[in-house]
Parts: structure tokens; C-alpha cells; sequence
């Protein structure tokens, strides 16, 4: 594993100024101009998304979402009425590599700014044809096996599930906006900074939370905490790839029996937005546990909270008894 790295205080500070955040050729005013009752008009693509633009713009913006609560993100497509709306948006708000419909339609919008998330951190790729994980410069660190399996060749766009990777692109989409909207910039500076801090806070109860444990291995359905795994020191055991639908191999599940039994594994986590059919069927195989670990990808009434914050810290709960934190 990786060595944890700590939220810088400035690491992104000048991130849309370097040119990471895509900007079209209207001025900040045009943008400012726009939107309902004064308000900046943002597009989100999906819930970490929404969820940062509320906390960051406050009364200055009205948000709206593509990706409805209880729709599989990766599934979305693109209705013609939100063509629309992202052409009329002052701002969209996305994470290229997480929705190729959004992608492709987001290429195409007459949006006078775009901010793509996954320009204001680091992605990794988690997993590799042999097992272990990679990052995006090589091959995983220390002597210790590592079973997460993702998309081969891909980065994992899960970042908002690292608190730390999410701090970084709340403070990148804090300063596109203060860029956009120069009015209220104060505003945006000063809220970006409070959810910077809650973020840390977050962090250190999972530093706490998952500090000591008798194992560290977790299954799950979809391996979509590649992130939350290097972050703490956990070894993620995917069934399936980044995508929640695919489904594994006999081989790949006689592999999980096998990491089940050698790492005394107690729990398989599915989520609320895909089929919990296979990870059920694993655990009865294994006599195994089965618990909730939410990828956050969306908030329905299904969800242990009403917001980022609270599902998180469920999260941890579900990981501290699966681990058997001490």
C-alpha cells in the first residue's frame, strides 16, 4: 500500500488557473449574468457532483442533477430535455470517465463552462490483469499481495470516496467558480473552506476507525473503493470490475473463497443500486456476512443518510465491524 497522503492546504489552489478546469470563451460576467434569479445555473452530473456544487455555491447557485435518485450512474443516457439544460447551463459539473453518456453529450454542449472533476486530483488505476493494484505510474507498492480487480487500463474515477482526493476537487471547483462568478467569490472561498475542513474530519475517523483491525481485507460487489482502500491501508476484493454489472468468472470466485478463507474475511458488501444477487450467493457459499457499503454514487431512501457526510460515516461502521476494529 501507499503511503497515506495527507489534504494539502494549497495543493489545488491554482488548478483552473493552470488550465485544468475547461473553460469556453465567454467572460466570468457573461456566466455571472446568467441562471435563475441571478443565481449561477449549474448541471451536475450525478450526486458527488450535485453535492459539491450546493455545499460550495450556496444561495449564489441552482443546482440541478442528470443522474435522478435510484439511477445507476454508469447506465445513465442523455434525454433530449437535458441536451437542453446542458446547453443552457452557465456551468456543468462532471466527472469524464464515470458516465460516457454524459462525456459525449458534455463534449457537445454550448455550456459556458465546464469543470471536469477528474482534472483537479490524481486518478490511479485499481487493479491489474495479475491482480494487483496499480497506480497510474506503476505497479503497487510493498511485499504485501493485493486483490482488487478494476478495468484494466482505466483510472477509477471513484475519488469522492477518499476524502482526501475529494477535498482536492472541492477546492478546484471552489476556484472555477470564484473565477466564473468574481461577485461572490468570498462567498465560494469561504464555503469551499468549511467543507475542506469537514473533509478533513472525515479523514481522521476513518484514520482512527480503521487504525487497528484483525484483517484488512473487505469483498465487495463493486469495486469502487479502490481509493478508500489505499487511503487506510485496506485491501479491497472486488466481484466485479469499476462497472457494479459485470459479473466474475468461476475463477474469480473461487479466488474470493480462497482470499475469504486466508484473510478471514467475515462480510461481502453489496450496494443499494445494483443487484445484491451475486455477493448474496457468495456469502451463503462462504458462510459469510452480508452488509451495505455504499459507493455514494446517489441518495435514495434507501440510503443509511441523507447526505454525503452521514452515508460516509455508515460506511465506516459497516468496515469497523466487517474488519473488526479494535
Amino acid at each position: 500500500m501507499n503511503a497515506r497522503r495527507l489534504i494539502p492546504t494549497a495543493a489545488v489552489a491554482g488548478a483552473a488557473a493552470l488550465g485544468m478546469v475547461a473553460l469556453s470563451a465567454c467572460s466570468p460576467s457573461d456566466a455571472a449574468d446568467g441562471g435563475k434569479d441571478g443565481r449561477l445555473d449549474i448541471v451536475a452530473s450525478f450526486y458527488p457532483m450535485e453535492f459539491l456544487a450546493r455545499q460550495i455555491g450556496g444561495d449564489h447557485v441552482s443546482v440541478s442533477g442528470l443522474t435522478k435518485p435510484g439511477v445507476e450512474p454508469h447506465d445513465l443516457e442523455i434525454t433530449p430535455q437535458q441536451t437542453g439544460e446542458l446547453n443552457e447551463a452557465d456551468i456543468v459539473l462532471y466527472l469524464k470517465g464515470l458516465q460516457p453518456a454524459v462525456d459525449d453529450a458534455v463534449a457537445q454542449a454550448e455550456t459556458g463552462t465546464k469543470i471536469d472533476a477528474a482534472t483537479l486530483t490524481d486518478l490511479e488505476k485499481h487493479g491489474g490483469e495479475d491482480g494487483h493494484e496499480e497506480e497510474a505510474g506503476g505497479e503497487a507498492e510493498g511485499g504485501e499481495h493485493d486483490h482488487d480487480h478494476g478495468d484494466e487500463g482505466s483510472a477509477d474515477p471513484h475519488v469522492w470516496l477518499d476524502p482526501v482526493k475529494y477535498a482536492e476537487v472541492a477546492e478546484g471547483v471552489g476556484k472555477a467558480l470564484e473565477k466564473a462568478d468574481p461577485d461572490n467569490a468570498a462567498a465560494y472561498k469561504k464555503n469551499t473552506g468549511e467543507l475542506v475542513g469537514k473533509l478533513n474530519a472525515l479523514d481522521k475517523e476513518f484514520q482512527e476507525g480503521l487504525k487497528n483491525t484483525t484483517t484488512r481485507t473487505f469483498i465487495t460487489t463493486h469495486s469502487a473503493f479502490g481509493y478508500l482502500a489505499e487511503r487506510y491501508g485496506l485491501e479491497q476484493a472486488g466481484i466485479a470490475g469499476v462497472d457494479p454489472e459485470s459479473e466474475p468468472s468461476p475463477a474469480r470466485v473461487r479466488e474470493l473463497q480462497e482470499i475469504a478463507e486466508e484473510d478471514k474475511v467475515t462480510t461481502v458488501f453489496f450496494e443499494t443500486l445494483a443487484s445484491d444477487r451475486t455477493a448474496k450467493t457468495l456469502a451463503e457459499d462462504t458462510g459469510l456476512e452480508t452488509d451495505v457499503l455504499d459507493p455514494l454514487e446517489g441518495i435514495t431512501d434507501q440510503s443509511a443518510g441523507d447526505d454525503y457526510f452521514e452515508v460516509m460515516r455508515s460506511n465506516l461502521t459497516a468496515l469497523e465491524k466487517a474488519l473488526g476494529a479494535k
